[in-house]
């Protein structure tokens, strides 16, 4: 059984580039995989391993980086390893808005999971899901909306177009995306601005299915593909044509082909596209009959 942990924190990191060797011979040390994200403006992550070395990796990052507490942490398990490798990468923002955020200009407006349906259900309430469309298909908040943008630079066009006077409860899967998104609403003077504490991971963890507004799964970019409530592993599959999650409703489509395309980009592959997805489908089939492990599969697991 390995153990995820995806957390993020604001604060000023400097020595980037020295800081990543750091944080990346730590990782190898301990067998961790996943994604480590370093910017001047904070650190975002989710990474896995066994629990003991998990632990041991938590309480160097923090060394390492300068701080006590993290803004944001969720914990999940897996029974597969869910990364195929570390990484650490160097950014010019831990979320991408061209707006820079300390922890000087965060905005304490979370709301926690136990509080967040009253706001919801307020009819006044502007259910905002900053996540992108591909994400909120999978599933999202019930009467909830999606700024349908594919890049989150994008988003600050949408949020302009916004009510200053209109309450606006904000979610994404961790906080971290909500977490710049407020702070560029409060900057524009919006007064009433809420996001869920801990985003969509920590609703799922701590309301009960029964009580829940939550329809649907939750996409991860891990191998897990979704999460369901108690954070247990989903239904979905990842589309070896378009990298993006299918359900067992598309599996079912005459567009649907392993390993070659989905209903999502049948239409968009050429035939060239499908033929070289079909013999590398192919290499893997042969793989698995043979009990070994061919390239692609790894990739496209």
């Amino acid at each position: 059984m390995f153990e995820v942990f995806g957390f993020y924190k604001f604060k000023e990191i400097k020595a980037l580039k020295k800081n990543k060797a750091l944080l990346y011979d730590f990782l190898i040390k301990k067998n961790i995989r996943g994604t480590i994200i370093i910017a001047n403006e904070g650190v975002n992550a989710t990474i896995s391993g066994k629990a003991v070395d998990l632990k041991s990796t938590i309480i160097r990052i923090k060394k390492i980086l300068n701080f006590k507490k993290f803004d944001s942490k969720n914990i999940s398990k897996s029974k597969f390893q869910p990364f195929h490798k570390p990484k650490v990468k160097i950014k010019k923002e831990v979320v991408p808005m061209g707006l820079s955020l300390s922890s000087k200009n965060k905005k304490d407006n979370h709301i926690d999971p136990k509080k967040w349906n009253k706001l919801i259900k307020d009819k006044e309430t502007l259910v905002l899901d900053s996540r992108k469309p591909f994400e909120y298909n999978v599933g999202t908040f019930k009467k909830s909306v999606n700024p349908d943008v594919e890049n989150f630079r994008e988003f600050p066009k949408y949020l302009n177009k916004l009510k200053k006077t209109k309450p606006i409860a904000m979610f994404c899967t961790g906080g971290i995306r909500c977490e710049k998104a407020s702070v560029f609403l409060k900057k524009k003077g919006f007064k009433n601005i809420y996001q869920l504490k801990g985003g969509i991971l920590n609703y799922l963890q701590k309301i009960s299915k029964k009580e829940s507004l939550w329809k649907g799964e939750c996409f991860v970019f891990d191998n897990r593909i979704s999460l369901k409530h108690g954070l247990i592993n989903g239904t979905y599959s990842m589309c070896s044509g378009c990298r993006k999650p299918i359900s067992v409703l598309d599996k079912k489509s005459k567009k649907y082909e392993e390993g070659v395309s989905c209903p999502n980009c049948h239409n968009n592959l050429t035939n060239e596209q499908k033929e070289r997805f079909r013999m590398r489908q192919k290499q893997i089939n042969l793989a698995k009959n043979s009990r070994t492990k061919h390239i692609f599969q790894k990739e496209f697991k």
